[in-house]
């Protein structure tokens, strides 16, 4: 039986992008012995624009909407768009191991880069064991 991989989400699905160009919402995973630490570059968002749910008991779900930017004028001609023009989003699930105290996640938003703290519970976990009886009949 192949161990469980509680990152899956987050390394085996790509990041949805919708209309966001020049931002692709670059996300670091740190793990300390207390916490899990997800540092996610979010240029330009303040956070108003930016939301960190639980989803299905583990999935943590951080999206963001960059809103739209004005143009100098009407006789404005954008050349380059590297940080992006219009109104943009991203989605980041990330399914979390056991092992984390979910009413206690934190995140803030500073120069541009959403930093969650995901504590670890150092509880020891019930066995997983269990025994079925087993009866002559059904």
């Amino acid at each position: 039986m192949a161990d469980f991989f509680p990152f899956r989400r987050f390394f085996l699905s790509p990041p949805v992008f919708r209309e966001w160009s020049g931002s692709s919402a670059l996300t670091d995973w740190l793990e300390s012995p207390n916490a899990h630490i997800f540092k996610i570059n979010v240029p330009g968002l303040s956070r108003e624009n930016i939301k960190v749910q639980i989803e299905d008991g583990n999935v943590m779900r951080i999206t963001g909407e960059g809103s739209k930017e004005e143009q100098n004028g009407k006789d404005t001609v954008w050349h380059v768009a590297d940080r992006g023009t219009g109104k943009g989003e991203f989605s980041r699930e990330i399914e979390l191991p056991e092992n984390v105290k979910l009413d206690q996640i934190k995140a803030h938003v500073e120069n541009g880069v959403l930093t969650v703290v995901v504590p670890k519970d150092a509880s020891p976990k019930p066995n997983k064991v269990r025994n079925i009886n087993i009866t002559s009949k059904l």
